[in-house]
């Protein structure tokens, strides 16, 4: 009797600490919102800009919409969190219904049976507005360093290139351009 406690218990142990990873990292969700946005930018940027900022050299850009989706995986991911993290702040705040017309959290939130899923819909919507802005600064950023490149490549390759034959600037350009719009 006492061994198959202490089984179940070793086991209950392994189970808890696997279940905790896996509530952290990305979710299937996460990668197809990241696919999504990939191919958004994809269709806005056009393909040559696309593979020019997501693709490496070496693979002849082949790779731009696999390094995409992998690192808008990591960008939905974060935002999930964050998200999950403000919703719970403003689901715990007591003077939510009066910066919000006098509903209560699950008012505002919620359109299901008294509420139920507001934390939910806040969290996607907090989401979903956070990927909308940073694919709107990758857009932007693109667009700047376009406009940077056009009159001296040379020189746009020499202040953004990282590799041997600073081929990789346009994206270099790109991710920091993004980075300083998005903080």
């Amino acid at each position: 009797m006492k061994a198959r406690f202490m089984i179940a218990a070793l086991l209950a142990a392994l189970v808890v600490p696997a279940v905790s990873l896996a509530v952290e990292g990305p979710t299937g969700q996460d990668r197809e919102n990241a696919a999504r946005a990939c191919k958004a930018l994809r269709a806005s940027m056009g393909d040559s800009i696309f593979k020019q900022s997501f693709g490496t050299v070496q693979s002849n850009r082949r790779n731009a919409m696999g390094r995409c989706v992998s690192q808008w995986t990591r960008s939905e991911r974060l935002n999930r969190q964050a998200a999950q993290t403000a919703c719970e702040a403003e689901k715990a705040d007591p003077d939510f219904a009066l910066a919000h017309g006098g509903k209560s959290f699950d008012q505002f939130y919620g359109n299901g049976p008294n509420g139920a899923n507001a934390l939910k819909r806040c969290i996607s919507l907090k989401t979903r507005a956070a990927a909308a802005e940073a694919r709107s600064d990758t857009l932007s950023a693109a667009k700047q360093c376009k406009a940077e490149r056009a009159p001296d490549a040379p020189a746009f390759r020499a202040k953004y290139g990282k590799n041997a034959n600073d081929r990789n600037a346009f994206g270099k350009c790109v991710s920091a351009l993004a980075k300083a719009q998005n903080d």
